[in-house]
């Protein structure tokens, strides 16, 4: 200790009344550990808002669905999804969709989304747009619950997956997650609209 700084001490000590110029720390509020189980919190909170607004196809419990939504955004496929939760992979793909994660792959159908869309509008059975589309029932069933999953993701103007997307995605990935999901929204709702505009 230099001799300035030992006459600082003397002051201190002099002003204070105190034997000792250590401040003792006190355990700052909060830790990795509560941030982690508050988003855990978070998310089943959002989980269960989706419950109560839409139903869900699959028995999966909210911690079952969080641990989907959390693998999801680690990238995980929907096998590997299956594996961790003990399901199989048709409950992880229904499940996915009832929580509005929509992979880009999910929209490559065999015939044309947009067309499907337009004729869900009249509710008709599956049987006629296997006919109509020319693939079995099972592949109109899958892409049915695709499109019902972008028309109520809309239709809440993406509130779900941008809370997924604040609690769980990096900056850097969140951009690849959802903007191709919207993009594809946004082809279908605007496929033969004229964009060349003058002003």
């Amino acid at each position: 200790m230099d001799e300035k700084t030992e006459e600082l001490r003397d002051i201190f000590i002099d002003v204070t009344d105190e034997e000792t110029v250590t401040e003792s720390q006190e355990e700052t509020p909060g830790s990795l550990t509560d941030e982690t189980e508050g988003k855990r919190e978070q998310l089943e909170g959002v989980i269960g808002q989706m419950r109560d607004r839409y139903g869900f196809d699959t028995d999966l419990g909210d911690g079952a669905l969080a641990d989907l939504v959390e693998l999801f955004y680690e990238g995980e496929s929907d096998a590997a999804i299956a594996r961790e939760l003990d399901a199989s992979r048709k409950t992880v793909f229904r499940a996915r969709l009832d929580l509005h994660l929509v992979r880009d792959r999910d929209t490559d159908a065999p015939f044309d989304l947009a067309a499907l869309r337009d004729r869900l509008q009249t509710d008709p059975s599956t049987a006629d747009l296997a006919d109509a589309f020319d693939v079995s029932e099972s592949t109109v069933r899958r892409y049915r619950r695709v499109v019902r999953a972008q028309n109520e993701s809309r239709g809440a103007n993406d509130r779900y997956r941008d809370e997924f997307d604040r609690l769980l995605a990096d900056g850097d990935l969140t951009g690849g997650l959802t903007d191709d999901v919207q993009e594809d929204g946004l082809d279908d709702a605007t496929e033969g609209m004229e964009t060349d505009v003058d002003f």
